[in-house]
C-alpha cells in the first residue's frame, strides 16, 4: 500500500493560524478519502511559516468495488415512478429484479460502483479542500480565483511504494503539482525533489527547515535556558510566546541581548509585558533579585557575524520601546505621588455603562459596599473602603492606557509609591481576581472585601439594567464572574449568606431608582401645581413598579448564582440531583453551608448503603403519600414502638431514635458528615422493615401507627437533605 505526502508552499502564514490549519488540512483530507472509500493506517501533519504538510501511510492503492442493492417501487408502479427509480440508480430497465414481498412484487436494482485509483481520488478530495480551506482570513492574488492566507506558491503531492513515486495528477489555478519543494529562504532557496515523507523530512532538515513545529519550541527553550544559565540567569517561562516564536521561524537560532542600564529599575512585570508584546522577546532574569536583566530573540537564520548584527538592531529598537515605557513610568510615580487625584477625576468622564452612570460613580458604589462587607470578612471597614476607592485609578494612567493587561498591577505599584498600605496596594491588584479557573483566589481581608463589592455590584447593575446573559451570549462575562464570586466566598470559607450580600447591593439600585423617580416628579410638578395629588399617586404607583422589579430582579440573580454553583459542583464531580437537594434546603443562600452540605451527601450517596437508602426512603415516602391523600389525613402525630409487632418493627424504632440522637445535634453544629453518616445506618432497618412487616395492617391502629412510623423516618431523613429530589 503506498504512501501519500502533501505539502502546500506559500508565503508566511500568521503564527496564530498555523497549528489550526495543520488539523484542519489532515482532517479535510481524511475525511474525503474515507469518504470515498481510500483508508489509511496513520496520518500526521506539520507546519512552519511557509508549509503545511500531511503524511499518510498504508494508504489504499485504490478504492474498493462495492455493490449496492437498492429497493424501488411496487412491479406495477406507474411508469414514471419507475423511470425515477431507474434515473436515481442509474441502471437499466433490464437491470431490475424482481422479487416477492409481503406487500406484493418489488423491484429492486444492484448498483455497482467501481473502485476508482488512489491518485484520481487524492487528485479530487485536495482540489476541494485547497478550494475550500477555512482560512480565517484570506486573499486573492493575480488573475486567479483561488483564495488562500497567503499566495500559494506550490503544491507537492506524492503517492510512494516500494515500485516508485508517483505525482499525483492535479492543478488549482495553473499550479501544478509535483514531487519538489524549497527549503529556507535565504539559505537554501533552491527547489530539490523527494520520494516520500522520511526523504523529505531529511532534505528539508539539511535545508535549514525544521518540520515538527514541537521540535523548533524545544530546540529553542532549550538553547535559551543554556545560555541564560551560563550568565547566571533564568528564563521566563511563557508556553504561549514559545508557541507563537516556534510558528516564526523554520530554521530557530536563539540570540541573547541586554538591557540598557536605564530601563533595569522598571518593574519587571512592564519589560516582560513590552517585549513580548513589541518584540516577542523572551525576558531573562536574574533570580537573585527578580529584575528582568536580558532578552532572549530569535531569529530564523544563521549569520557570518554569530547574530551580532541582528542583536545591535534589535536592542536599538527596544531601547526605543522601553523610552516610552519608562516615560509613562515616571509621569505616572509623579501623579501618583501627588495623591492620584488628577487620576480619580478622569475617571468621572469615562461611562461604565449608559444605564449605570460612570466608572467614578460606580467606584462609589462599590467603596460603600465594600465598607459594608468589610467586617463580615475581617477586614477594617476604613481600610477597605479606601482600596475600592483607590483600586481602579490606575485605568487612567499612561501606563495602562499603553498595556491594558497591567491594569491592577500598575495599580498596586503607584498606591505602594503613593505611600498607601500594603493590604490597600494589594487590593489594586487582587480586586480583578480571580480571572479564571485557574487563578488564585485572593485570600487578604482587604483584597476579598474589595473583589466581593466589585463584582457584587456588577452583577446587581446588569441585572439593574436588565443585561442579562441569554444562551450562548454573555458579553459581560457574567457567568465566569458568578464563579469567581463563588470561589471568593468558598475558597475563603465566608458565613456570607448570598441574600443578604444581594439585599445591601440591590438596596442602593432602590435608592438611586426612587431619587430619579421623585426628581421627575418633583420637575413636573413645579411646572404644574395644581396637579400635586395627581403627581403623588404617580409617584406611589412608580415607587410600587420600581420595589416590585427589583424584588423580581433580586430573585432572578439568586437563581443564576445557584445555576453557576451546580456547575462549579458538576466540575467537581457531585451530581446535579444531589445539588438540588440541598438547595431545597433552608439555608441555602449560604454558599459554603450549602456545599458543605452537598458533598457529604454525595459522598453518602455514592455508596451502597447511601443507594439503598434512597430507595428506602422513597419507598416510605411514597406509600405514606398515598395513605395520606387516600385517608385525607396527615400521619405525624408520632408513632409508639408500645403498637410494633414484629422484632423488625422495633429495631427500626429503636435505629431512629439512635440515628436521630446523632443528626439533630450534627446538624445544629454543620456537622454534615456526622449526620449524613447516622442517616445511611438507617439502609439496614429499613430494607429489614419492608422485608417483614405489611404496612397497611387490616388492624387499623397498627397501620396508623406504622404509617406514623414511615413519616418518621421521611422527616429524620429529610432533616438532612431533600432526598425526594435524588434520582434512581
Amino acid at each position: 500500500m503506498p504512501d501519500l505526502l502533501i505539502e502546500l508552499f506559500c508565503e508566511e502564514i500568521p503564527a496564530r493560524m498555523q497549528r489550526r490549519a495543520a488539523q484542519d488540512l489532515q482532517k479535510l483530507v481524511t475525511d474525503g478519502l474515507v469518504e470515498a472509500g481510500l483508508t489509511y493506517a496513520s496520518a500526521a501533519a506539520f507546519s512552519t511559516p511557509r508549509r503545511l504538510t500531511l503524511t499518510l501511510e498504508g494508504v489504499l492503492a485504490a478504492s474498493p468495488t462495492t455493490v449496492e442493492e437498492r429497493k424501488g417501487p411496487k412491479a406495477d408502479a406507474p411508469d414514471k415512478a419507475i423511470e425515477g427509480f431507474l434515473r436515481g440508480a442509474g441502471v437499466a430497465r433490464e437491470a431490475l429484479e424482481t422479487r416477492d414481498t409481503p406487500k406484493g412484487p418489488v423491484l429492486f436494482a444492484k448498483i455497482t460502483k467501481e473502485g476508482r485509483p488512489a491518485a484520481q481520488i487524492v487528485a479530487e478530495v485536495l482540489e476541494k479542500t485547497i478550494r475550500n480551506f477555512p482560512w480565517p482570513k484570506s486573499m486573492r492574488w493575480g488573475a486567479g480565483t483561488l483564495r488562500w492566507v497567503r499566495p500559494l506558491h506550490s503544491i507537492l503531492c506524492i503517492l510512494s511504494d516500494e515500485a516508485g513515486t508517483q505525482v499525483v495528477p492535479l492543478s488549482v489555478d495553473h499550479i501544478t503539482a509535483g514531487d519538489h519543494t524549497q527549503g529556507h529562504r535565504f539559505m537554501a532557496p533552491d527547489r530539490f525533489t523527494v520520494t516520500g515523507f522520511d526523504d523529505y523530512a531529511a532534505k528539508l532538515k539539511r535545508a535549514f527547515v525544521v518540520l515538527d513545529p514541537a521540535e523548533r519550541a524545544d530546540m529553542i527553550w532549550h538553547d535559551a535556558t543554556n545560555q541564560a544559565f551560563a550568565n547566571g540567569l533564568e528564563v521566563v517561562e511563557d508556553a504561549a510566546l514559545l508557541a507563537e516564536v516556534a510558528g516564526l521561524v523554520e530554521w530557530p537560532v536563539v540570540l541573547m541581548g541586554r538591557i540598557g542600564d536605564d530601563f533595569l529599575d522598571l518593574p519587571p512585570e512592564v519589560l516582560q509585558t513590552s517585549m513580548k508584546e513589541h518584540q516577542k522577546f523572551f525576558s531573562v532574569r536574574n533570580p537573585k533579585t527578580g529584575r528582568i536583566e536580558r532578552f532572549v530573540t530569535v531569529a530564523n537564520r544563521d549569520t557570518a557575524d554569530n547574530g551580532a548584527t541582528i542583536l545591535a538592531g534589535n536592542e536599538k529598537v527596544l531601547s526605543a520601546r522601553l523610552a516610552d515605557a519608562k516615560f509613562f513610568w515616571d509621569n505616572d510615580l509623579r501623579v501618583a505621588k501627588a495623591g492620584m487625584g488628577d487620576w480619580l477625576k478622569a475617571l468621572e468622564n469615562v461611562t461604565f455603562h449608559n444605564k449605570l452612570g460612570t466608572q467614578a460613580e460606580r467606584i462609589a458604589r462599590v467603596a460603600a459596599l465594600a465598607r459594608e462587607l468589610a467586617p463580615m470578612v475581617g477586614a477594617d471597614s476604613d481600610e477597605a473602603e479606601e482600596a475600592a476607592r483607590f483600586a481602579k485609578a490606575d485605568l487612567s494612567s499612561e501606563m495602562v492606557y499603553e498595556f491594558p493587561e497591567l491594569q491592577g498591577l500598575m495599580g498596586r505599584y503607584y498606591l505602594k509609591a503613593a505611600g498607601k498600605s500594603d493590604a490597600i496596594a494589594a487590593a489594586a491588584e487582587e480586586h480583578y481576581a480571580p480571572l479564571g479557573p485557574s487563578d488564585a483566589v485572593p485570600t487578604a481581608s482587604v483584597s476579598v472585601a474589595v473583589a466581593l463589592a466589585d463584582k457584587l455590584d456588577q452583577f446587581t447593575g446588569m441585572w439593574a439594567a436588565n443585561e442579562l446573559p441569554t444562551g450562548s451570549k454573555d458579553p459581560y462575562a457574567l457567568r465566569r464572574a458568578a464563579l469567581s464570586t463563588i470561589r471568593l466566598i468558598l475558597e475563603n470559607r465566608l458565613k456570607l449568606p448570598l441574600k443578604n450580600l444581594l439585599e445591601i447591593s440591590f438596596s442602593d439600585r432602590y435608592e438611586i431608582a426612587k431619587l430619579e423617580v421623585k426628581r421627575s416628579v418633583e420637575r413636573v410638578a413645579h411646572r404644574y401645581p395644581t396637579e400635586k395629588a395627581e403627581l403623588k399617586k404617580i409617584l406611589e404607583e412608580e415607587l410600587l413598579k420600581i420595589s416590585s422589579t427589583v424584588d423580581t430582579r433580586k430573585n432572578g440573580l439568586s437563581e443564576f448564582f445557584h445555576d453557576r454553583l451546580k456547575v462549579y459542583l458538576r466540575d467537581q464531580g457531585i451530581r446535579h440531583d444531589v445539588i438540588d437537594a440541598c438547595i431545597a434546603m433552608p439555608g441555602n443562600d449560604d454558599l459554603t453551608l450549602l456545599v458543605k452540605r452537598a458533598k457529604a451527601l454525595s459522598d453518602v450517596v455514592g455508596t451502597e448503603d447511601g443507594e439503598n437508602l434512597i430507595q428506602g426512603f422513597k419507598r416510605a415516602n411514597n406509600i405514606l403519600t398515598q395513605a395520606q391523600e387516600a385517608d385525607g389525613v396527615e400521619y405525624s402525630y408520632g408513632a409508639d414502638a408500645k403498637f410494633a409487632e414484629t422484632d423488625e418493627e422495633r429495631a427500626l424504632f429503636k435505629a431512629l431514635d439512635t440515628a436521630e440522637a446523632i443528626i439533630t445535634p450534627a446538624m445544629k453544629s454543620e456537622d454534615f458528615a456526622t449526620a449524613m453518616s447516622a442517616m445511611a445506618t438507617l439502609r439496614a432497618p429499613i430494607d429489614a422493615f419492608f422485608e417483614a412487616v405489611q404496612v397497611n395492617s387490616d388492624n387499623p391502629t397498627v397501620r396508623r401507627n406504622r404509617l406514623n412510623l414511615l413519616n418518621r423516618i421521611t422527616q429524620i431523613c429529610l432533616s438532612v437533605a431533600d432526598l425526594t429530589r435524588i434520582e434512581g
